[in-house]
């Protein structure tokens, strides 16, 4: 029996942060790892283009990811791994949903305006056809599940628009697609825990890949409150809360679990043992990426394999979609 498909990504746009991590790339594991689905994890390479970025460090930035990808435990003999780049029919597909894409749809994508506001300086059209590039990444592969947070679910549904759009013009030909909602919080930034965690504020920011002693001293400094009881309450202990939301996500303790077992305790113990479990806990994918990193023909070899394999797939379902609107 075939399993069902899913599709998902992660820009390679710096260094991947804790919020990054629970949001997605632990949620790929998991999913892989249940062996219900035939996963494809891509690098979104030119989904990154959309922000101001360095030629000189874009193939870096691809490399580390690969590198993030594999630390954390995606295997290649279990999903395809590769780079959105390297499928040229990627945007192939995209060019042509763009004409059946609404004027009206794309003007309401609030993700469009967001990202407009935080780079004002480079509001550019990949901005706003960011989504139906998203819309090729998952029909190109006839997706059925796409794991995302609650941020892309309105993406999401342009997909499916899409997809009836041309089935009901053209035929049955593009997949429908559901959505794998991640059950995660919103990580705050240790340093101002009313914004969410940026790699923007790095005194505040929890890279996967930092050293002990780098988690340590940004936990020491995280703020808290003028109180001195750990309890979860967004509203008036938002720094408080925050680091019990880090734990919960990284323990698989529910929130009332890891607030009962901190109870007790003062902030300066809550934040010491907080560093130590999450410096423990990526212990191990800090010495597999570092490893990696040393052999980067290696991941280069990963990453060419499962960039063939999506190919064969994608040149398929393009041949199925031009023929059906008169281009083959």
């Amino acid at each position: 029996m075939q399993k069902p498909i899913l599709v998902s990504g992660i820009q390679p746009s710096g260094r991947l942060h804790i919020g990054n991590y629970l949001g997605a790339l632990k949620n790929f594991v998991d999913l892989q790892n249940s062996g219900k689905y035939d996963c494809y994890f891509f690098i979104a390479d030119y989904h990154s283009l959309t922000e101001n970025f360095n030629p000189q460090e874009k193939q870096a930035q691809v490399l580390n990811l690969a590198a993030d990808y594999l630390a954390a435990g995606l295997d290649p003999k279990k999903s395809k791994i590769f780079i959105q780049s390297a499928v040229p029919q990627t945007t192939e597909l995209a060019r042509i949903l763009e004409s059946i894409s609404p004027m009206g749809e794309m003007k309401r994508m609030t993700q469009f305006k967001d990202k407009s506001e935080t780079q004002n300086e480079n509001v550019n059209v990949g901005l706003f056809t960011y989504p139906i590039l998203m819309a090729a990444d998952i029909l190109l592969y006839d997706a059925q599940f796409v794991p995302v947070g609650e941020d892309q679910l309105q993406h999401l549904e342009l997909a499916r628009t899409l997809a009836r759009k041309f089935n009901s013009r053209f035929g049955q030909t593009l997949f429908e697609p559901k959505e794998i909602l991640t059950a995660t919080p919103r990580v705050m930034s240790l340093d101002d825990p009313t914004k969410k965690m940026s790699k923007s504020r790095q005194g505040g920011c929890l890279f996967i890949d930092d050293e002990p002693e780098v988690i340590k001293s940004k936990v020491r400094g995280a703020v808290t409150d003028s109180e001195s009881v750990v309890k979860y309450d967004p509203k008036h202990k938002a720094g408080i809360s925050n680091m019990l939301e880090i734990m919960s996500g990284l323990s698989g303790k529910s929130l009332a679990e890891v607030e009962e077992g901190f109870s007790s305790v003062n902030y300066g113990e809550l934040k010491h043992s907080l560093a130590d479990y999450v410096a423990d806990y990526f212990e191990k994918f800090r010495k597999k990426k570092t490893a990696l990193l040393k052999k980067p023909a290696a991941i280069k070899s990963v990453l060419k394999s499962g960039s063939a394999k999506a190919r064969k797939s994608a040149e398929k379902k393009m041949a199925e979609v031009k023929k059906k609107i008169g281009l083959a």
